[in-house]
């Protein structure tokens, strides 16, 4: 039998499959048809955002690789919280608490973190790299080279946006109402994941509302999934933005607290002409697992769940209750 875990970062939902443990390694349609089963909203299992597949690392520097499936079946360049858990679940499996670990687009360092609370464990993860060009943005029909604190008429008649990769594609803005942060964030990111002329891969659609100093809330309709309770590469991106964009309300050599549907993280902004890169610190929570023969990997079949709880998530609970 094979476990799959079930594990968050602020609430953003995986399981994580470990392919070195397989007999037989899934294939990508096997994996995207099993990623599409266990993010169904059609069985008994709990509800998830993707999966997080561990694989050996050709890269002499990386422990290990990680590719992000989405609900859809697309596959991301990055994931920070997926990223946070799989941390964790290396640093279990390897005993080390630093190391990097090879994704779509780059190594990423992470470091095992104090805990958060009891039984809330929490790692730190690269960010990088970042990108504000064209390459990663199809500007082109929205009449711009860069997007940096620009009005988009053709989004929005008063919002303006910042767009940066990191190096997932991302589309900042910073509203000053409830409506905007939920209804309007629904709308444009719902426009920008159908097929449209603007950004026709799709793209992460971050909206934020400054707190105070050094002090966020996001959410974010993110690409491949629609809403959801956290998007860690977007709380990085969103935090560079905010940095970039009200420098007297940021200061960098302190953590930025970054609130979000499923809790909080904290990020430290890195932005000096020749570095930019963000450090995302979080949870990286593990609710359970199941157990699943490798048959049924193959077969995307779940029959005859047995699944284990860890308790983990009520002390999770009880961190985000403290935070309020």
């Amino acid at each position: 039998m094979i476990n799959l875990f079930y594990v968050h970062g602020s609430e953003n939902h995986f399981y994580i499959l470990d392919q070195t443990l397989l007999n037989n390694k899934l294939n990508d349609n096997e994996l995207i048809k099993l990623t599409r089963l266990i993010t169904s909203t059609d069985n008994d299992l709990h509800p998830a955002d993707g999966l997080l597949v561990v694989d050996e690392s050709s890269h002499q520097d990386a422990l290990a690789q990680m590719r992000v499936i989405n609900a859809d079946g697309s596959e991301a360049s990055m994931c920070g919280n997926g990223l946070r858990c799989v941390a964790r679940y290396l640093a279990n499996k390897y005993h080390k608490d630093s190391f990097k670990v090879e994704t779509k687009s780059a190594d990423l360092l992470v470091n095992r973190h104090a805990d958060l609370a009891h039984n809330v464990a929490a790692f730190s993860v690269e960010i990088s790299p970042v990108y504000f060009d064209g390459k990663y943005f199809p500007f082109q029909n929205l009449n711009t080279t860069s997007i940096l604190n620009t009005a988009l008429p053709q989004l929005s008649d008063h919002l303006r946006f910042t767009a940066i990769a990191v190096p997932n594609p991302h589309l900042i803005s910073f509203v000053e109402n409830d409506h905007d942060l939920n209804e309007t964030l629904g709308a444009i990111g719902k426009k920008l994941n159908d097929p449209n002329p603007y950004f026709t891969d799709g793209v992460n659609v971050n909206f934020a509302k400054i707190l105070s100093r050094n002090k966020l809330f996001v959410h974010t309709y993110e690409r491949g999934v629609g809403f959801t309770n956290a998007c860690g590469t977007g709380m990085s991106a969103t935090s560079l933005a905010f940095a970039i964009n009200f420098p007297n309300l940021v200061n960098t050599k302190e953590p930025i607290d970054v609130y979000n549907p499923g809790g909080m993280v904290q990020t430290k902004v890195h932005n000096t002409p020749n570095s930019q890169w963000i450090e995302l610190i979080g949870n990286a929570t593990f609710v359970g697992k199941l157990s699943i023969s490798e048959e049924n990997l193959h077969a995307a079949k779940i029959d005859n769940i047995n699944f284990t709880d860890t308790g983990e998530e009520l002390d999770y609970q009880k961190f985000v209750d403290s935070i309020k």
